[in-house]
């Protein structure tokens, strides 16, 4: 990308060509903010500095910074990235199409940026969205959502038949394979600046850990309360209350982590980021 800092890690590997060209679309979500306690944007040169060291397994083609429209490459197009789950004689998802170029928009709910706080990418300025889009057409990419554009954090698993047979634009939200919710929204196309940003189901951000104390009573539990039991996780013993946290909350939402998969400390009944966004609580 001639308009991207250079920080090529090595490591190049091809592409499948028997599959059609797409992207994927991430944001960095490198903190944990809350509408009641943002916090403020990780520098980009923080992030270019993980993707270069520690972070060097998990790095995409791009990392954008919405904000300032700057840029940065770590492997050219026509080699895979790394920022996606690759299950071993899985879909290769992080290499099939003719290129997958996979971008990560500089970005978490609640960050604040010079005072403001953003809640969702299509807030941002989004600068530089129309040189990003333009290069990534280039490689014959279609400006196209085939699982439709994001509009939430939560899952949509692409089907294996759609994967293989469409090119476009994914979110990390649909790639097979992968747990992810990201991004949550996404710019609109530049072929189409009209394309008005989608409405889907709003649902409601962590409240952060210390939310769900004793006795706390709020739509958002009564909400979460009614999740739990739709997932199968009910192990409230009585039918009453369900607006107040209680001891019935913490055995039935032990039991949504340990339906996630988690274990010990991460499955203590007390909800963290990563088990809410995936129980989707309906926006109260």
């Amino acid at each position: 990308m001639p308009q991207a800092l250079k920080v090529d890690l090595g490591d190049h590997a091809p592409c499948d060509p028997g599959f059609p060209a797409r992207a994927i679309a991430h944001i960095t979500a490198d903190e944990e903010a809350t509408a009641a306690a943002p916090l403020n944007l990780v520098p980009f040169a923080d992030l270019k500095s993980f993707f270069k060291g520690s972070g060097r397994g998990q790095a995409p083609h791009i990392l954008w910074d919405p904000f300032t429209g700057t840029f940065a490459q770590f492997f050219p197009a026509t080699s895979r990235s790394k920022a996606v789950f690759d299950e071993d004689g899985g879909f290769r998802t992080n290499r099939s199409g003719k290129v997958v170029i996979q971008i990560e928009a500089l970005f978490f709910p609640h960050c604040r940026v010079n005072g403001q706080v953003f809640v969702r990418l299509v807030d941002t300025p989004c600068k530089g969205w129309d040189v990003l889009n333009a290069w990534i057409s280039s490689w014959g990419v279609p400006d196209f959502w085939p699982m439709g554009r994001p509009t939430s954090l939560s899952r949509n698993t692409c089907p294996a038949a759609k994967w293989k047979s469409q090119g476009g634009w994914y979110a990390h939200a649909h790639v097979p394979e992968n747990d992810h919710v990201d991004p949550g929204s996404w710019p609109s196309f530049v072929s189409r600046p009209d394309e008005p940003t989608p409405v889907g189901p709003r649902f409601e951000p962590f409240p952060g850990a210390s939310f769900f104390r004793k006795g706390r009573r709020s739509p958002v539990i009564a909400g979460m309360h009614t999740r739990l039991v739709a997932e199968d996780c009910d192990r409230y013993t009585s039918g009453t209350g369900i607006d107040v946290w209680g001891p019935g909350d913490v055995r039935s939402y032990s039991a949504w982590q340990q339906k996630l998969g988690l274990e010990g400390s991460a499955a203590d009944g007390v909800p963290g980021r990563f088990s809410w966004d995936r129980l989707g609580v309906p926006e109260v």
